[in-house]
């Protein structure tokens, strides 16, 4: 076993990965990569974590780890063994944000592009997968940290966590999208409260906000595994349209357009064996059980 992958196994909650699994270091094929990998993917059981993993640095984000954060979930979108990804954070904290100390060094500065076609600067922010992903949440998931969880589709945290929009104290805006997935998963006004006043919003808070869904009495990472197996053993096509279907109908500029989106992800599905096969089963079984009466 490698000293990198030693690593990644002694990580809370991917001891479960360890064995049978896939495991990568996506920095090591960036050109910035340095000698210690600052994202780790550990796939087993049809789930990914993708752990960011500068715990010296409280997770903040530079350049080259927002490029390999954005490279492993390209590749756990395309991958066809894996159904569900978590991102996490190594040593207890999630995200503190975006590495202000890479501003001063040309090559670890983060991207910040008007191109929307382009990467966001923490990464993957842009992006809209076709599969679900859970922030695993310990520690602060606080500014760029934030905007990487309200990214994720469901948000699983332990008593540790923390949230905010603490880079209000330092004047840095809101551009991994904040300002737009914040109100969309707890209103207006509450998201106006968090992002006006930079404060700091604790776990029970956060469950009370509905900006997390589940808080572990263990750790994020243990609940977040739980909740990603109860995903993958649903059939996996519809689950997934129905979730392009709610990512698609906040950008469809009317209600018909978003039925009509639904309506062909929900084509796609009834006419997949997932639903064909057990449908044909179900009625079988249903014919069989009335001739016996």
């Amino acid at each position: 076993m490698t000293a990198q992958r030693a690593q990644a196994t002694h990580h809370p909650g991917l001891l479960f990965l360890a064995r049978h699994s896939r495991f990568t270091t996506w920095t090591e094929m960036l050109p910035a990569a340095s000698s210690t990998p600052s994202v780790l993917v550990e796939t087993a059981n049809r789930i990914t974590i993708i752990t960011i993993n500068r715990p010296e640095k409280r997770n903040c984000v530079d350049r080259p780890t927002a490029d390999a954060l954005s490279a492993a979930f390209r590749h756990f979108d395309q991958d066809a063994q894996a159904d569900v990804a978590i991102l996490t954070g190594a040593g207890g904290n999630f995200c503190a944000g975006a590495d202000l100390s890479a501003l001063v060094s040309g090559d670890r500065t983060n991207r910040v592009s008007t191109n929307m076609d382009d990467d966001g600067p923490m990464g993957p922010t842009r992006m809209r997968l076709s599969k679900p992903v859970i922030a695993a949440v310990s520690g602060y998931a606080v500014a760029g940290g934030l905007e990487l969880a309200c990214w994720c589709d469901l948000r699983v945290v332990d008593r540790t966590a923390v949230f905010g929009v603490f880079c209000r104290r330092r004047g840095v805006p809101l551009i991994d999208g904040g300002t737009i997935r914040l109100p969309r998963l707890i209103g207006e006004s509450a998201a106006l409260d968090l992002i006006l006043t930079g404060r700091d919003v604790a776990a029970e808070e956060a469950m009370q906000l509905h900006l997390a869904n589940r808080m572990s009495s263990t750790t994020a990472l243990d609940e977040a595994v739980r909740l990603a197996q109860l995903l993958c053993s649903h059939p996996q096509t519809c689950m997934r349209g129905d979730l392009q279907s709610v990512h698609a109908a906040a950008d469809a500029p009317d209600m018909k357009s978003a039925l009509q989106t639904e309506m062909a992800y929900g084509l796609l599905a009834l006419e997949s064996d997932e639903f064909r096969s057990p449908t044909n089963r179900f009625l079988h079984q249903g014919n069989a059980n009335k001739s016996k009466l």
